[in-house]
């Protein structure tokens, strides 16, 4: 059995419970997934599995990605990812399929999706400096400051936090708790927030190290 299945985001929700508590959550159109290619330790040194995510149109790949789909007899996917397997389980074969049934209401997971991208920005925003005074006429109000001494070691430590491209970075989130699972239609509802922006690709595993549940309303990285 593999640790894990792909997936898209589909947006948050709301969850009610019986006695009217309300659960910020998250909707992930879980698989369908194929099994492309098998890992095995005696050819590549380690356990795993390549999956696919099956889509309503295939994927256009060249003829060397085509014959690699062919030996699974599979369509081509526009996503493939390697998840690892669970320790013990028999592991599936190439051209079985992966479900969202691989999860059940109460399991704890970790979802990894990239984050959304913010463009070019400066260091209030993507580190979080305090900026300089407010007033009127002090002529650094958003400036980082100095970024260094000029008689030594005369030049900027490396690490030196700047502006830059923020976002866009892989994330993973741990420890969310799954609300509801429908195998039927591929979809898992799952507690909190997940990286990146509806429709992005996520990958939803098995938690590696269950642990407390991350507070609900995080700000994504």
């Amino acid at each position: 059995m593999v640790a894990g299945i792909l997936g898209r985001k589909l947006g948050m929700t709301q969850v009610f419970s019986a006695d009217g508590t309300v659960t910020p959550a998250t909707v992930i159109k879980a698989g369908p997934c194929v099994v492309v290619q098998r890992k095995t330790v005696e050819r590549d040194g380690y356990d795993a599995v390549q999956l696919g995510l099956v889509e309503s149109k295939p994927a256009a790949v060249n003829k060397p990605t085509a014959g690699h789909y062919k030996k699974a007899n599979v369509p081509p996917t526009r996503l493939r990812r390697e998840v690892p397997l669970v320790a013990g389980s028999d592991p599936p074969a190439e051209g079985e399929q992966v479900v969202a049934s691989l999860f059940a209401d109460g399991d704890r997971v970790d979802v990894i999706g990239v984050s959304r991208g913010k463009g070019f920005q400066g260091v209030m925003k993507r580190h979080g400096f305090g900026g300089g005074r407010a007033t009127h006429g002090s002529m650094h109000h958003r400036a980082p400051g100095s970024i260094g001494a000029s008689s030594y070691p005369s030049r900027v430590i490396k690490g030196m936090r700047g502006p830059g491209r923020m976002g866009g970075d892989q994330v993973t989130v741990r420890n969310l708790r799954v609300l509801q699972v429908d195998a039927e239609q591929h979809v898992m509802v799952v507690k909190g927030a997940v990286p990146g922006a509806p429709g992005g690709f996520v990958m939803v595993r098995k938690a590696i190290a269950v642990g407390p549940e991350p507070a609900t309303g995080a700000s994504e990285k």
